[in-house]
């Protein structure tokens, strides 16, 4: 997720990681409810992720990835709980608000 309108300064991490958050995650969320409303994916997945990049490792950056799970294919995150160099969530269409069923 790009965030170039934030601060770059260490001691603006706080905000910085805030804002980045909530825009992964609004975007994740209208992704997963578009995969389910156009496509009828109900098993889509999004995985937000926050950790430190950079050209130095330095800076807090986010992304957010999609994948629906396939027979026979390891998961885009095999052991979710024992990821250590990053913060990361998980997210379904039921996860988010207007996500139940249709």
């Amino acid at each position: 997720m790009t965030g170039h309108d934030l601060s770059t300064e260490p001691a603006a991490t706080d905000v910085r990681a805030n804002v980045l958050l909530c825009r992964c995650l609004a975007y994740a969320a209208g992704c997963l409810r578009a995969a389910r409303d156009h496509f009828g994916d109900d098993e889509v997945r999004a995985y937000v992720s926050l950790s430190l990049g950079g050209l130095d490792d330095d800076l807090l950056t986010a992304r957010v990835t999609f994948c629906t799970p396939m027979p026979d294919t390891a998961p885009y995150v095999a052991d979710l709980e024992r990821v250590q160099d990053a913060a990361v969530a998980e997210l379904f269409v039921r996860d988010v608000p207007g996500g139940g069923t249709a």
